[in-house]
């Protein structure tokens, strides 16, 4: 608490014989300690900590049913393979590449109308179903435990997409990491990490080298 202490002694008269008044102020910081204290502690207990976040990882079939030929079918009609470039740029083609035609190597960026456009449009039916499953969660028709269960079954889906994610020498972590960020963006559940091929590299290379051709042809 504030005191005021009054000393009158000792102080020269003035004109009137009215003698000068000296005011001292003394401020106890005693109960803002103890308030400080209860504030650090009711935010403690009251404030969530983060969470640890996760990625899934979808582990291989173990079905011995499924023969090889079958999960050559598959991948070649479900399978798109990026390959970061460095850069901004990055290329990609589906199913199985075509080493006799460099044009197969599609050109694209991480732009929204890139390669995120195609994602979207090969997984359409996927995301509409998780947006619905937003929906529900939002109107509290459903609860966190259900929409992640369900979630995660739409995306493994049967005729959901498979991406495979290459890099070349000149790609940046930060390339990998946004080629990753696209993959929950567009809710792809199952994509791969995996080593580029010499015949990727080849395709890159020409792809590259035809495509600087054509442009000192028209300039």
């Amino acid at each position: 608490m504030a005191e005021i202490q009054s000393n009158e002694g000792g102080g020269k008269k003035k004109k009137g014989g009215s003698k000068q008044k000296k005011i001292s102020v003394h401020v106890d910081f005693t109960p803002m300690v103890d308030m400080n204290m209860l504030l650090i502690t009711f935010f403690m207990l009251c404030t969530s900590l983060s969470k640890p976040q996760t990625m899934e990882i979808n582990m291989p079939s173990n079905d011995k049913k499924i023969t090889e030929q079958d999960q050559s079918k598959v991948k070649a009609s479900q399978a798109i393979t990026l390959v970061l470039a460095g850069g901004d740029s990055i290329y990609y083609y589906t199913g199985q590449p075509d080493y006799k035609n460099f044009n197969s190597l599609k050109l694209s960026s991480y732009k929204a109308d890139g390669i995120r456009s195609l994602l979207l449009k090969r997984n359409s039916e996927a995301v509409s179903k998780i947006n619905d499953l937003k929906k529900k969660k939002l109107d509290l028709k459903i609860t966190q435990e259900q929409f992640t269960a369900q979630a995660t079954e739409i995306k493994n889906g049967k005729n959901t997409p498979v991406v495979i994610i290459k890099a070349a020498d000149r790609a940046t972590y930060k390339n990998l990491i946004d080629a990753l960020d696209e993959m929950q963006i567009c809710n792809i559940g199952k994509y791969v990490i995996d080593k580029i091929t010499p015949g990727e590299l080849f395709l890159m290379k020409n792809r590259e080298t035809k495509g600087e051709l054509s442009k000192n042809t028209t300039k």
